[in-house]
């Protein structure tokens, strides 16, 4: 009979153990634990290399390029006063006048030239008024007549009264009267009419300027018939006489491409140069743009109004604008 030890679990001591598991079970907590020291280690090295002795982090350096190399720098954004655009277009006088006769007549007298500076109601062209001023005293003598006939209707209506009075004329001869002196009245104002009006084409004769400014053309000479519509033909008589302007009052008209038109608004600062003397600057500002684009050019005219001209601003000529951008507003 076995005893009551033998009858139980084989106790633990008891249980056979190889050797190189027991040296590997207590290696692995070592192995563990170095490594981790050595993390720490290397983290540690990490961050004394890359501090100065101050204890700020120190920042790589600036590579310079290679020769021959090129480096991109993203573009800095515009500043106000900066120019965000540069086009060229043409001077001109923002007001342009042909002085046109009023009816067809030949030319009397012309007194300017091209190049010349006029004031503002100076003659500068005669037309022949011989037919006109012989129609006006053909008025004249209208309204003396019918002047004349108001005289004898009113003389003739207070005979007729006085007769009718006493009922020796009928009522018929009275308002035949006042018939006849209603008729003169209306030749009276008719003869006057016509006198305003052959006055009218006297004064049409004298050719004045409408403003002051500069002749830009002579379209005619003395003994040139002109008159106010065209033939059709080239070989017809002239419709202008003189065409001029006021050189104070310049712009550039511009051509803008509509891939531009975001970068312009009214009233945007601009700065002027002749191609002509590029040494020159004038200021000046956005005064007009079209309502309309022309779609076949896919442009949009701009007008930009020159402050302070001066002769080197030419009419005609070409010229370089700079367009400057505002100052945005703080809200």
């Amino acid at each position: 009979m076995s005893s009551p030890s033998q009858k139980g679990p084989p106790a633990l001591s008891r249980l056979p153990i190889a050797p190189e598991k027991k040296s590997r079970r207590k290696a692995g907590p070592l192995m563990l634990f170095l490594l981790v020291v050595l993390v720490v280690a290397a983290i540690g090295g990490v961050f004394v290399f890359t501090t100065n002795d101050r204890g700020s982090l120190l920042l790589p350096k600036k590579t310079e390029p290679a020769p021959g190399q090129t480096v991109t720098q993203p573009p800095a954004p515009p500043k106000p006063g900066d120019v965000v655009l540069t086009v060229s277009g043409y001077i001109i006088p923002r007001e342009r006048i042909e002085l046109s006769p009023r009816f067809q007549a030949m030319v009397k007298w012309i007194g300017v030239r091209k190049g010349d500076l006029v004031k503002k109601d100076d003659v500068i062209v005669r037309l022949d008024d011989a037919e006109y001023r012989a129609k006006l005293l053909e008025a004249e003598g209208n309204l003396a007549r019918a002047q004349a006939d108001l005289a004898n209707a009113e003389a003739n209506l207070k005979r007729q009264q006085a007769l009718s009075s006493r009922n020796i004329e009928s009522e018929r001869a009275l308002d035949d009267a006042r018939r006849a002196r209603d008729v003169a009245l209306a030749q009276i104002t008719c003869a006057k009419g016509q006198i305003a009006q052959a006055q009218n084409y006297v004064d049409w004769c004298v050719i004045r300027a409408p403003i002051s400014g500069t002749i830009l053309e002579k379209l005619v000479e003395a003994d040139e018939l002109v008159t106010p519509m065209t033939f059709g033909g080239t070989r017809g008589p002239s419709t202008a006489l003189v065409s001029m302007a006021d050189l104070n009052d310049l712009q550039v008209e511009i051509d803008l491409n509509e891939a531009d038109l975001a970068k312009i608004h009214l009233k945007q600062r601009c700065r002027i140069s002749p191609e002509a003397y590029p040494d020159k600057r004038y200021g000046g500002y956005v005064a007009e743009i079209a309502p309309e684009a022309n779609r076949q050019k896919g442009t949009l005219q701009i007008k930009v109004q020159v402050e302070q001209p001066d002769h080197f601003m030419t009419p005609e000529l070409s010229a370089k604008v700079d367009f400057i951008r505002a100052a945005i507003a703080r809200q």
